[in-house]
């Protein structure tokens, strides 16, 4: 949880070797209660010989590891973490670096949200999920609509975001989740963000919710079916079954309590639809299709935006209009509890797909608009360039990082504005290419 659409779940497939006797040299120096490393890897025989450099460089940075371990286990003690624990977290914990390699990585392009949409909400995805609906609510052990009842979130959103998370259950990432904030926090990058997740795991570990060995989730150190971060799972996780312990891998009545607690507790407003696709009127301004333009469904009806089929709005005090492929796009009205489910992944074709694949969960429509498939995404490095120009150009879009984010947004609308384009602030390469070849302002 928490990142954009879900992040990819990479197996652990390697681990950095520790060399035992050298590491048993730096734990003899320090203190005697410190978990140690995972040693389990035989050290290769230097008798005779002298070690490579990639092999000296492997032992140092195996020091380093065990440094940081003993370093951060002295601040989870003072936290109030015990022996036993520290020892099942730390005695044999590994370096991961596809870890290292995930969290660095930075696809040259970005995925359109149509691509997107039509995995997250394909065929087979709903019918699965239809299926899996229909077995909790026939399960004895499982009443999902007195989880939804009781929490006011709908049965259909709670399996939807199951489905996304973990695709029902049945792949939830396979790395060891202290194994895998140790390995962030060690690496630096986002080292105080790490620390406090891994001291949260080790605090579910303490309070006998999971096993070490069983928890388990992606290189983010995001777990269990419901791909919580362990500070979330604290906050939020229930014990549906009663059986004295928190499991979102497991227990499907906890992985589905938990998940509604999350939302009722983040704001979702029982009853209110998400939002719903709509027509926009015709010369409508398409800069105020912005998240942050919020007023009431009945004002955007005055303003002349309507439903497919002719009712009435919806009534929603606090919405949007979300254009998610620019102008030619379908458009959206959405209200408090899309942006609900923002706050469990905070990307918006992450909520847009669960509550699209959780109305057609629900029997609702599918989106009628067509998307403009023909379009030309920018890569990162061309969205970088666009905002240079922009920022040449006097378009204020912030300081370029080849990311699209609000700033962006706003220059690319005062530049379609000059060129009397309709002003949606979805950058192209056509939009790119009027840049550089320095089109002029009208």
């Amino acid at each position: 949880m928490g990142r954009m659409q879900t992040p990819s779940l990479f197996p652990a497939s390697a681990r950095c070797r520790l060399i035992p006797a050298l590491l048993a040299i730096f734990v003899l120096a320090g203190c005697a209660s410190t978990p140690s490393v995972d040693t389990t890897v035989p050290a290769p025989s230097v008798v005779g010989t002298v070690p490579t450099p990639a092999e000296s460089m492997e032992v140092e940075h195996s020091q380093k590891f065990a440094r940081w371990v003993a370093e951060f286990s002295t601040r989870a003690r003072a936290a109030g973490i015990d022996e036993a624990t520290l020892h099942i977290a730390f005695d044999n914990v590994r370096f991961v670096p596809s870890a290292i390699a995930s969290d660095r990585a930075q696809p040259e392009f970005t995925r359109p949200v149509w691509d997107y949409l039509d995995s997250a909400v394909s065929p087979q995805r709903i019918a699965r999920g239809e299926a899996k609906l229909q077995q909790l609510r026939s399960a004895g052990n499982v009443d999902v609509d007195a989880i939804a009842a009781r929490y006011g979130v709908p049965a259909e959103v709670l399996v939807a975001i199951w489905g996304l998370e973990s695709s029902y259950g049945s792949f939830m990432g396979d790395i060891p989740t202290i194994d895998a904030l140790a390995t962030l926090g060690f690496e630096g990058r986002r080292e105080e963000w790490a620390r406090g997740q891994l001291l949260a795991a080790l605090k579910i570990l303490q309070n006998r919710d999971i096993d070490r060995a069983q928890m388990i989730g992606s290189w983010a150190g995001a777990m269990g079916q419901t791909q919580f971060l362990p500070s979330a799972f604290l906050a939020y996780a229930v014990d549906a079954d009663g059986d004295g312990r928190r499991d979102i891998w497991g227990s499907v009545p906890d992985v589905m309590a938990s998940t509604a607690n999350f939302l009722a507790r983040s704001g979702w407003q029982t009853g209110q639809p998400w939002g719903l696709e709509v027509r926009l009127p015709l010369r409508f301004d398409y800069a105020r299709a912005d998240a942050d333009v919020r007023q009431p469904s009945a004002q955007w009806a005055d303003e002349g935006v309507q439903t497919l089929d002719g009712a009435p709005l919806p009534t929603l005090l606090e919405s949007s209009i979300l254009l998610p492929a620019g102008a030619r796009g379908p458009a959206f009205l959405v209200g408090p509890n899309f942006r609900t489910i923002l706050r469990y992944n905070n990307a918006t074709s992450y909520a847009l797909a669960v509550n699209l694949l959780a109305q057609r969960l629900a029997g609702g429509a599918v989106v009628q608009a067509p998307w403009p498939r023909d379009l030309q995404l920018l890569s990162r490095s061309q969205l970088l360039a666009l905002q240079t120009a922009l920022n040449a150009r006097g378009f204020d879009s912030g300081t370029p990082d080849g990311m699209l984010g609000p700033a962006t947004q706003r220059g690319v609308r005062q530049y379609q504005r000059s060129l009397g384009l309709a002003a949606d602030g979805y950058p192209t390469l056509d939009l790119l290419q009027r840049l550089q070849h320095g089109e002029s302002l009208h």
